[in-house]
């Protein structure tokens, strides 16, 4: 697993892919909280709250992460070194965790650039250095989980496909369903008055609700069983690849 972890961070980083992924999303968030007008802007809010990062990186990662997890595994098969990789001595699910963690470190390295928000945010206050720690921290922790659950969404699409466009595509469609799919249909109240908690089972619901600062257990199992699920769907396509 160390081995094929190796490849993946060095592919991205011997090549432009893991700079511009970095400075792609530090630059459109930064644009968007202090540059472009509207309802991310921190500056027109006049408030000196970093809320604004967190609604919006959700939206970003639906189009980022898939860019970086698009080649996974599409471009093994592309290049006819899929098949290399199924006969080495290496079971598939050290492959499928090293192609993860290598694409989720990159993910990582995006975020942590991202304090420097925080700390501006904090010295635009009136009293400096008077915010909620507790919601920013709870906050980062649900990016770094629903960073985690759109990877293993564009892992597990990047498996389908030899074509890095299609992964992408399918890739944005189902992290977009995921997080907005059972918020939107509890919206619309098709069960009258009692929506039966249909955005439970949304990721918006759980991001919401470790942003806020309270790291509930049953978050932390959601995420977890999430990532786990679309892992375990990847297994099952490499291994029906192994087979055939």
């Amino acid at each position: 697993m160390l081995a094929i972890l190796n490849k993946e961070i060095q592919s991205f980083f011997a090549t432009p892919i893991g700079y511009l992924v970095i400075g792609i999303f530090l630059v459109v968030s930064g644009l968007f909280l202090f540059v472009f007008t509207g309802e991310y802007n921190i500056l027109d809010s006049g408030f000196a709250n970093i809320k604004p990062f967190f609604n919006m990186a959700p939206w970003i990662f639906i189009f980022l992460i898939p860019a970086i997890t698009m080649k996974s595994f599409s471009e093994e098969k592309k290049l006819g070194t899929m098949e290399l990789l199924l006969t080495k001595p290496l079971s598939i699910i050290n492959l499928i965790l090293g192609k993860y963690l290598g694409a989720l470190i990159l993910v990582i390295l995006a975020i942590i650039p991202s304090i420097i928000y925080v700390i501006t945010i904090s010295e635009l206050g009136r009293i400096p250095g008077n915010f909620d720690m507790g919601a920013t921290l709870g906050s980062y922790l649900g990016l770094l989980f629903l960073g985690g659950c759109y990877t293993a969404i564009g892992i597990f699409s990047s498996s389908l496909t030899n074509n890095q466009i299609v992964a992408f595509i399918l890739a944005v469609f189902l992290c977009f369903l995921s997080f907005f799919l059972f918020e939107g249909i509890s919206g619309f109240q098709l069960f009258g008055n009692s929506d039966y908690g249909i955005d439970y089972f949304g990721i918006s619901y759980h991001y919401r609700s470790i942003s806020r600062g309270v790291v509930d257990t049953r978050d932390l199992i959601y995420f977890l069983s999430f990532i786990a699920l679309f892992l375990k769907l990847t297994h099952f396509r490499i291994k029906n690849l192994r087979n055939n």
